[in-house]
């Protein structure tokens, strides 16, 4: 089993280059911001919860994304790993992702973390914003979703060097050439 976690701030192209790991290394996906939308869409009880944090560029608290994420992974079977898109964000969340993956025998195998400068992350996710229409994707939330990151979610970092799994990637340039970076980190551990 590969098991990757794939990190970094908003519109550091985690999605994009999760989709060609996954077409690489036939991995499962689990991103907690796609089930997140989709129960949004849904207008399910957990969405309208979910809606309210994210309208505001906050993070949904713990117990509902490790819950959720719990549920996820029971749903996958004879898979050759799986790739987390946004998740952990934070520590209690690394700890939890490791203690779901002990039970099944697992790890986190590579801990991925794109490192994007601010205004080029802002530069992505305006532009993100408009061809995507997404709500969240303008710039008062935007700085405060890089905001929340920094000061709650960049802790996690420290939690997966201390686990030996930790890989910085300049998430700058073209998308082949990040996703060489990447590829080059998970053959390193495979």
């Amino acid at each position: 089993m590969l098991n990757i976690v794939i990190f970094g701030p908003p519109g550091s192209g985690k999605g994009t280059q999760s989709e060609k790991i996954i077409a690489k290394y036939g991995l499962a996906h689990i991103s907690t911001g796609d089930i997140l939308r989709q129960e949004i869409k849904e207008e399910t009880e957990l969405g309208k919860q979910a809606k309210s944090y994210i309208d505001q560029g906050e993070l949904v608290p713990d117990a509902t994304i490790i819950d959720m994420l719990e549920k996820k992974l029971e749903t996958l079977n004879n898979e050759q790993g799986v790739i987390f898109d946004g998740f952990p964000r934070t520590v209690d969340q690394a700890g939890a992702l490791k203690k779901m993956l002990q039970k099944r025998g697992e790890d986190v195998n590579v801990m991925l973390n794109l490192e994007v400068g601010r205004e080029e992350l802002i530069q992505r996710l305006l532009k993100r914003g408009e061809v995507s229409g997404r709500s969240d994707d303008n710039l008062e939330t935007i700085e405060k979703r890089i905001h929340v990151y920094e000061e709650q979610t960049s802790p996690v970092i420290e939690f997966y060097k201390a686990e030996g799994s930790y890989h910085a990637i300049p998430g700058e340039g073209s998308i082949d050439e990040i996703f060489e970076r990447i590829s080059n980190a998970i053959d390193s551990v495979k």
